[in-house]
């Protein structure tokens, strides 16, 4: 029971970003990114928030565990609170 991070490997816009989840619960999620990193609700990807990397060190300071990305990955999904993408119609051939 826990906010996750991975580490800061995924690029984007020039930077580098972290996802950070909770495999407790969403609210869990909004209240820690809320009280200590000040990223707004609106940057919520669905499942998890993407951290950029100067955020990365103030997450953990703050709490959350660094974990590899296959292991956020699979807590998140043993959690229940892995959102999936919907998945498009194939094209009729």
């Amino acid at each position: 029971m826990a906010v996750l991070i991975d580490s800061p490997v995924w690029p984007w816009r020039g930077r580098r970003w972290s996802h950070l989840v909770s495999d407790v619960s969403y609210e869990e999620l909004h209240a820690f990114v809320e009280a200590e990193l000040g990223i707004p609700r609106r940057a919520f990807q669905g499942d998890h928030y993407d951290v950029p990397e100067d955020l990365y060190d103030v997450a953990v300071e703050a709490g959350a565990q660094p974990v590899a990305s296959r292991e956020l990955l699979s807590r998140l999904m043993a959690a229940g609170l892995r959102a999936r993408k919907p998945r498009l119609p194939r094209p009729a051939t």
